[in-house]
């Protein structure tokens, strides 16, 4: 048997009850992406203090390691929309598990070889993008069953704030990933932290056994190896069936940037390049623009404070943008979402220094809608592309954001070095390109809530 004759081409193999799994598998296996993800972050500190590295060379490498993780998170995307979203999703969790594994040699490998240590932590880390990618392919592949699950307009309005608890496991896989450090690394130190981050995935691979391929990638799929046999009289008559353009034959890596799918490459991937400057400014590297004395001289002696108001934050943010997409169109919460963040932010930079309530409080509403649109954003991405194209373009966009944290990490220590201080930066290389991204968005084809794509 082919392996084209094995997926389902009619959309009625695809149950209920097959969607809901598959959601639910998602959700798992970006959480424990996620964790992986932040577990490196978190504990690079100590990778550093072991292997002798100095604060420059810890910084370097991290910005090594998010080269790497673009470059693969970009290459993933053209290879599930030739292999199917099911195989891309077991490729992304398998992957992530392999990376964690290996990052928990990295010590013995430093001891044998020396300055090799470090490039085969990089190579390591790169491949971990794997687990990043994960949230692309969700957003194809999502994308596509909740069309036929999904398929009347009542039920099309509860599709993004469905996906949103699927992209909660960001903060998710972040809470998990603080607890993880907090309990096992005084037991076996970061080493172990890394082993046990890869025994989730086994679970996530066995129970992706029950995941069905998505009809709209079969259908084109059958088309393509019709074609491919000759036979383009009956992929001719599947294409006027399910609604394909079968003269679309290009490679996905070059579709992507024609016709339609052009302008959803560089107005969404423009926007989520921007964006991701702010993410790096007041996110990842937000504690140190409230504890820094140049920036808001806050107090944050108690970290888990910081970790709970960004996580609850974001998960709460995730919730709400799915609700709103749902009702006003994805794209216009996105851009929506991220004007009001700038403005957020601002107000939180402009507040007198040390006033814990103000900062925190507009640092939160912030915080709210910097992540909170990416859950109806990557959602929204599989909506701008064809089924020939989805998994491409979504993988390019998602690869944008971490471009978008090397050059804000590069212009934030640029500024940093010049004497500016922390307000400065975050200003020019936060705020505005937050504002910037949420105006470049609303470029992007706008696409009504209520209705389903198919092709």
């Amino acid at each position: 048997m082919t392996t084209t004759q094995t997926l389902q081409v009619d959309s009625t193999d695809i149950t209920p009850k097959d969607v809901r799994l598959a959601t639910w598998i998602c959700f798992f296996a970006w959480t424990f992406a996620v964790y992986d993800f932040v577990l490196f972050g978190n504990l690079l500190p100590q990778l550093a203090s072991d292997l002798g590295w100095t604060a420059a060379q810890s910084t370097e490498i991290n910005t090594w390691v998010t080269a790497g993780t673009a470059l693969v998170a970009f290459a993933i995307g053209p290879i599930v929309d030739r292999i199917g979203r099911r195989k891309g999703i077991l490729i992304a969790v398998a992957g992530a598990a392999v990376a964690s594994l290996l990052t928990a040699t990295v010590g013995w490998v430093a001891g044998v070889t020396a300055g090799l240590g470090i490039v085969f932590l990089v190579l390591v880390r790169s491949l971990a993008g794997l687990g990043y990618a994960e949230q692309a392919i969700n957003a194809a592949y999502l994308n596509e069953m909740f069309a036929h699950s999904h398929n009347d307009p009542a039920k099309a309005r509860r599709r993004g704030l469905i996906y949103s608890l699927v992209q909660s496991g960001w903060p998710i896989g972040s809470v998990l990933a603080a607890g993880s450090v907090y309990l096992l690394f005084p037991v076996g130190g970061w080493e172990l932290c890394f082993i046990v981050a890869a025994v989730p995935s086994v679970f996530i691979i066995i129970a992706g056994r029950w995941l069905k391929e998505s009809p709209q990638f079969a259908r084109r799929h059958r088309i393509d190896q019709l074609l491919k046999s000759g036979d383009e009289t009956e992929a001719q008559r599947l294409g006027v069936k399910y609604g394909i353009d079968i003269t679309a034959q290009d490679s996905p890596l070059v579709s992507v940037f024609r016709g339609e799918s052009l302008r959803s490459t560089l107005s969404i991937g423009g926007a989520f390049l921007l964006n991701w400057l702010g993410v790096l400014a007041f996110s990842i590297l937000g504690t140190s623009l409230l504890t820094a004395p140049d920036g808001k001289d806050i107090a944050f002696d108690n970290a888990l404070l910081i970790l709970i108001i960004s996580n609850a934050t974001a998960f709460a943010g995730y919730l709400f943008h799915g609700w709103l997409g749902d009702r006003i169109g994805r794209r216009n919460a996105i851009g929506f979402g991220w004007i009001l963040c700038a403005v957020s932010f601002f107000i939180m930079i402009q507040a007198p220094s040390g006033n814990f309530a103000l900062i925190v409080a507009f640092y939160s509403a912030g915080l709210f809608f910097l992540i909170g649109p990416f859950s109806a954003l990557l959602f929204f991405t599989g909506e701008s592309y064809p089924v020939h194209t989805r998994a491409t373009g979504s993988s390019i966009i998602n690869a944008a954001g971490q471009v978008g944290a090397i050059v804000g990490g590069l212009l934030i220590t640029a500024t940093l070095a010049a004497g500016s201080g922390w307000i400065n930066a975050a200003l020019w290389w936060g705020i505005l390109p937050i504002l910037a991204s949420g105006l470049l968005i609303f470029t992007a084809r706008n696409v009504d809530p209520r209705t389903v794509r198919t092709d």
